[in-house]
This record gives C-alpha cells, sequence and structure tokens, in this order.
C-alpha cells in the first residue's frame, strides 16, 4: 500500500531522534527565567533534604553502627557488612525473588497497560470511554490492604474464583491457590496489574491523542484498518515515550516494595515471598543490624544506576532514543 508506505515515512520525519543541544547558560537567560526558578526552589529543597541529605547515613554501612556512639564513635569495619551480605544464601533467594516479580511486573504491566490504551483510544463512544478511563484509575488509590483482603477472598477455597471454576467443570475440588508456592509470583503479579494498569495507561493515552490525525485519515482512505492503523501508526508514535518509560521502570526493578508480598504471603510461600527490603527489613533493622541493612540499601541503589544506565545504552545505540 503506496499510502500507508507514505504514512510510514511521514512518521518516522515527526518522531526524530533524540538529539543532546548544548545550551550556554548566561545571565541574560536567567532574569529571563527567574520566576520559574523561584517556583523550582520549594522543590530543589524538598529534593535535596529528603532525597540527598539522607545519603550521609550511607556511612554507617562502613561502620560496626551503634546509636548510642553515633557517626563519630562508631567502629569502622569497611566492607565487612558488604561481605557478610554476599555471603548470605537467603540474600540471593530474596535477589531471585525480587528480580523475578519485579520483571513479571515490569513485562505485563507495561504491556496491559498499553493494551488497554490502545483499546480506550479506539473507542468512538465518549460517554462509555470516559467512565472506563475513571474506573480503571480508582484501584490505583487503594491500599494495599484492601487490595490483598480481596485478591485472598477471591482465591480462598469458598472464593468466586474456585466457585467459577467448578461450575464450569474446570475441576473436581477447590484449590488453595496462596498454599501453592508457584503460583504466588503469578498472583502477585496479576493483582499488581489490576491495581496499577489503569494509572499506567494514562501517559499511553496521552500520548496518543497528540498523534497527528492526517495520518490516520491517509491510511482509511488506503483501506488500512484497524489493526493495520494501530500497527503502522500509533505504536511507532508512541515508541519513544514506551522507552523512555521502560528504562525508567527497570530502574525501580529492584524496589518492588514488600507490602504486597507481606499481605498475601504466608509460611507455606515464604522462601518464594521473600524479597531484598523484606530481608533488610527482618534482617536488617529488625535485629538492629543498621549497617547490614543500610548495606543493603546501598546495593539496592547501584543495581538500579547500573540497570537504569545499561538499558539506556542499549536503547542509545539501537537508535530509540534515551533518558539521559
Amino acid at each position: 500500500m503506496e499510502s500507508l508506505k507514505a504514512v510510514e515515512a511521514a512518521q518516522e520525519v515527526k518522531q526524530p531522534a533524540f538529539k543532546k543541544t548544548k545550551t550556554k547558560i548566561t545571565w541574560k537567560k536567567i532574569k529571563e527565567q527567574k520566576v520559574l526558578i523561584l517556583m523550582s526552589l520549594p522543590f530543589v529543597a524538598w529534593l535535596a533534604v529528603f532525597a540527598y541529605t539522607p545519603l550521609v547515613g550511607w556511612v554507617i554501612a562502613f561502620q560496626d553502627y551503634k546509636p548510642q556512639n553515633g557517626f563519630f564513635g562508631s567502629e569502622w569495619v569497611w566492607f565487612k557488612h558488604f561481605i557478610d551480605l554476599f555471603q548470605q544464601p537467603l540474600f540471593y533467594a530474596a535477589l531471585k525473588n525480587t528480580l523475578g516479580m519485579g520483571t513479571l511486573g515490569l513485562v505485563f504491566g507495561t504491556i496491559s497497560a498499553i493494551t488497554f490504551a490502545l483499546a480506550l483510544n479506539e473507542m468512538r463512544f465518549t460517554r462509555f470511554k470516559k467512565l472506563t478511563q475513571t474506573v480503571s484509575y480508582l484501584p490505583h488509590f487503594v491500599s494495599w490492604v484492601v487490595v490483598a483482603n480481596i485478591v485472598t477472598q477471591t482465591l480462598s477455597i469458598s472464593g468466586i474464583a474456585n466457585e467459577l471454576l467448578m461450575n464450569l467443570n474446570l475441576i473436581d475440588a477447590p484449590i488453595n491457590f496462596l498454599a501453592n508456592p508457584n503460583s504466588f509470583w503469578g498472583i502477585i503479579t496479576g493483582a499488581d496489574v489490576w491495581k496499577e494498569t489503569g494509572w499506567n495507561a494514562i501517559i499511553y493515552l496521552a500520548a496518543m491523542t497528540s498523534v497527528d490525525q492526517e495520518m490516520y485519515e491517509a491510511a482509511e482512505v488506503d483501506g488500512a484498518n484497524r489493526w493495520e492503523k494501530i500497527v503502522n501508526i500509533t505504536l511507532p508514535a508512541i515508541k519513544p515515550i514506551i522507552i523512555v518509560l521502560m528504562i525508567m521502570n527497570i530502574g525501580n526493578l529492584i524496589n518492588i516494595g514488600f507490602e504486597k508480598q507481606m499481605l498475601l504471603g504466608n509460611n507455606i510461600v515464604a522462601d518464594k515471598a521473600l524479597v531484598i527490603e523484606k530481608y533488610a527489613l527482618d534482617y536488617g533493622i529488625g535485629m538492629f543490624r543498621y549497617s547490614f541493612g543500610t548495606a543493603i540499601g546501598i546495593f539496592k541503589s547501584i543495581v538500579s544506576v547500573f540497570l537504569i544506565v545499561t538499558f539506556n545504552s542499549i536503547a542509545k545505540k539501537t537508535g530509540q532514543g534515551g533518558l539521559i
């Protein structure tokens, strides 16, 4: 289809690669932007106080820190706590679970958000579209305590999931899903996807609304159906947004929290539910090993930075743009 090829060519022209431009900062430009600079100062101050100042506390990871002795009175042990950390088999189990659930959440969360945004973008009934958007956002604002209770009741032996499967004659007896270690990662991923899909789709949907409508009209004249327009116009148009969000989410691959694992976990699935942050809480702060817990936090930060830099470099080398 010649028109469709022309649309693809126009798409490539309208979506240039990210280019670095060097801007020289002068007093004239600072004076021109003084109002914006003043408006940003509170946020810069907040970032400095709550994000960068606490980094001073990293020093205790290299000490045998005792609260009564403080920073200056605690004994320096340098990398002792890091060595202890890497010698703990339980740490590697927690790391495996964290990366496993983080990867599943990233893959299925991204796919579900993009798919949902595409479905909303293709809706022609405006009222139903707005209602669906509003309803899909609501789970994001619900506490994990409430979500965990909903999931627990749904997947219990007498829950709706077992009732539905038995009525469809797919199973003969109820299944205790939450007592099956092999299904725990899937339950966590499913709950997370249900909770966050509507919220994560907002940015993708906003990017889709900015696509030039003339491209769709040209493709329609050429006889392209909806699927062809999605594949050849919509997805290429939002590809830079997908890449940037993927890089940002990859940086948080190891920072998946521990609330959902703690609330949905039990003694039977404990081996599959242990994550890095829960490990730091139980074997660091919980045992008053503040230095050991801080060492875990530093390890997490280093891994996050490494993941962001690595995947950003890969994206740039493959011509897909980048975040930094």
